[in-house]
Order: C-alpha cells, then sequence, then structure tokens
C-alpha cells in the first residue's frame, strides 16, 4: 500500500478511538472547522520554512500537512484516490487555463 493512502487507513482507523489517547480522534471530535484551521496552519508553517530556506523544515512541515489534509480528507468521506482523479483530469491542461476555467 503507498504511504498517503496507509496514512488515510490509519486515520479512519482511529477516527472512532478515545480522544483522549487519539489525537486522530480528538480533532475528529473537534469537528471539521478546527480540522481546517488545523491544516492551514500547517500550510502556514511550511510556507515559513520556505521563506527561510530550511530544508529539513519543509519537510517536517510538509509531512505534518499531508497528515492533516489526510484527516480532513477522511473527514469528507473522500481519498488521495479522489485528488489523484483529479490531478488525472488536469493532466495536459496549463495551470493557467485550467485557473482561468475555475474563474468562470
Amino acid at each position: 500500500m503507498e504511504r498517503f493512502d496507509q496514512l488515510l487507513a490509519t486515520i479512519i482507523e482511529r477516527r472512532a478511538a478515545d480522544p483522549s489517547v487519539s489525537y486522530v480522534a480528538k480533532l475528529t471530535a473537534k469537528g471539521r472547522a478546527k480540522m481546517a484551521q488545523k491544516l492551514g496552519e500547517e500550510a502556514v508553517e511550511v510556507v515559513i520554512a520556505a521563506m527561510a530556506d530550511n530544508r529539513e523544515e519543509i519537510v517536517s512541515e510538509s509531512a505534518d500537512l499531508m497528515f492533516h489534509l489526510a484527516l480532513l480528507l477522511a473527514d469528507a468521506g473522500l481519498s488521495f484516490d479522489d485528488v489523484r482523479a483529479e490531478l488525472a483530469r488536469r493532466e495536459g491542461t496549463s495551470g493557467i487555463e485550467e485557473k482561468a476555467k475555475r474563474a468562470t
């Protein structure tokens, strides 16, 4: 199983755990808004690490970002396969063209 898929499977398994012993269960109990907030915080930390040109921190914070993204995907009933499908759909399309399509 691919690493991100394994992460998602672990998160799905832990969502129903006791929030006093599981970070996943604790965030799940706080709701999607809290999960989204944590995802945003991690994204900002990746940006800060990138601006500081700190490769080690970029990797570490990116791992946190992917974890929180997986948690949010699980909460929404989505998977990395859904993200992969969207990326496949966009393949061969200019990023500028894709963005213009979304603006209309």
